[in-house]
């Protein structure tokens, strides 16, 4: 109908956590936060909470294809997060089916092991994943633990980021936003590489020392894709979801729940 407004639209894939504070509800908080509608294709359906994994019950690979085919035929997508995809056959669907639509923003989370430390993903998964679906995303945002898998060397510095992040680009094809948290110092520097122009860009700020980081890098691959949604260039929606980030964490910081990790503050700009 003429005279209509149209919403910027998100579709993550990704696995289910019932605390609320990582995968798909994670995205769907952050997407709503970061002014987009939200949709959902679901993986699996993971036993966790705060205090760890318990159990992940695998959604059937068609039916998770089924999902994405029922949103991109209806209502399409400006970007796609992916998230926990915990083997290859899914990995392999996942990519056959995005590659029948003509969506650019395929930001990929390649998550492996929860913030818990509970292992997220089959062993020949990952070769799957730097074989298939990585050189498919336009980005993709590991943290150091899944940079260390996928080089299959230690990271053992904030000076070896900017050293092995083009390395992480499988040939200069995919931009990598290198996430630092796991590192000790207390300016937390992320690395971006922007392989679309071939540049290394340092995004800064004060560590926040909380227990709260569950979920931290689903919001943070989500953000990403909710501003390349709304199609700002890709540094730009880069350094809006790490601003995004830090004050959710901050927020975050501010409450108690659960009795481990608990989730960063999603709607910090709405409500306190």
């Amino acid at each position: 109908m003429a005279g209509m407004k149209h919403y910027k639209r998100a579709l993550t894939i990704a696995g289910s956590d019932p605390s609320g504070g990582a995968g798909i509800q994670a995205d769907l908080k952050t997407f709503a936060a970061c002014g987009c509608y939200g949709a959902s294709a679901i993986v699996a359906v993971v036993d966790e909470n705060t205090i760890g994994v318990t159990g992940v019950h695998a959604v059937p690979v068609d039916f998770v294809a089924g999902q994405i085919r029922s949103v991109l035929d209806d209502i399409g997508a400006d970007a796609v997060k992916i998230g926990m995809l915990h083997s290859s056959e899914l990995i392999v669907a996942v990519k056959e089916t995005l590659a029948a639509y003509d969506i650019k923003n395929i930001i990929l989370d390649p998550v492996m092991v929860a913030t818990s430390g509970d292992k997220l993903l089959q062993d020949d998964a990952i070769e799957t994943l730097k074989e298939v679906l990585i050189p498919f995303a336009r980005v993709i945002t590991p943290n150091i633990p899944e940079a260390e898998m996928l080089l299959g060397s230690k990271i053992c510095s904030q000076a070896d980021l900017p050293l092995v992040v083009r390395d992480l680009s499988f040939g200069n094809n995919v931009s990598v936003m290198l996430k630092a948290g796991h590192l000790k110092e207390d300016t937390l520097t992320d690395i971006f590489y922007n392989a679309e122009t071939d540049e290394i860009i340092e995004l800064a700020s004060p560590r926040v020392y909380t227990k709260n980081t569950h979920g931290t890098g689903c919001t943070f691959s989500s953000a990403i894709a909710a501003f390349l949604a709304h199609g700002l260039p890709l540094n730009d929606a880069v350094r809006n979801a790490k601003d995004y980030m830090k004050e959710a964490i901050t927020a975050g910081a501010q409450y108690e729940i659960g009795n481990g990790h608990g989730p960063v503050h999603h709607f910090w700009q709405y409500w306190k």
